[in-house]
């Protein structure tokens, strides 16, 4: 491993954490099933929360997303993703 790369990596590991916790606050257990589910048709989560979500997400990362909320693959997991890279 590149020495270089660690801190990035840490980064990205502490960002993981908090970004689970703030789904965890919202009550959604990514460990599970619901990690997969969308937020609006499977978990029936109402687009106020679901903007509050992101909004959370994009505080507690410090990256604001680029697309559009209707773009976005809403499956926790997949906004993981978004996040971390």
């Amino acid at each position: 491993m590149n020495i270089e790369n660690k801190p990035t990596d840490m980064k990205g590991m502490n960002v993981a954490k908090k970004l689970f916790k703030v789904f965890e606050s919202y009550g959604i257990n990514l460990n599970g099933r619901q990690g997969n589910l969308h937020l609006k048709n499977d978990l029936h989560m109402d687009e106020v929360f679901i903007n509050g979500l992101i909004f959370e997400l994009e505080y507690v990362s410090k990256k604001n997303l680029e697309k559009e909320f209707g773009e976005l693959e809403l499956r926790p997991v997949s906004l993981m993703e978004e996040f971390v890279s």
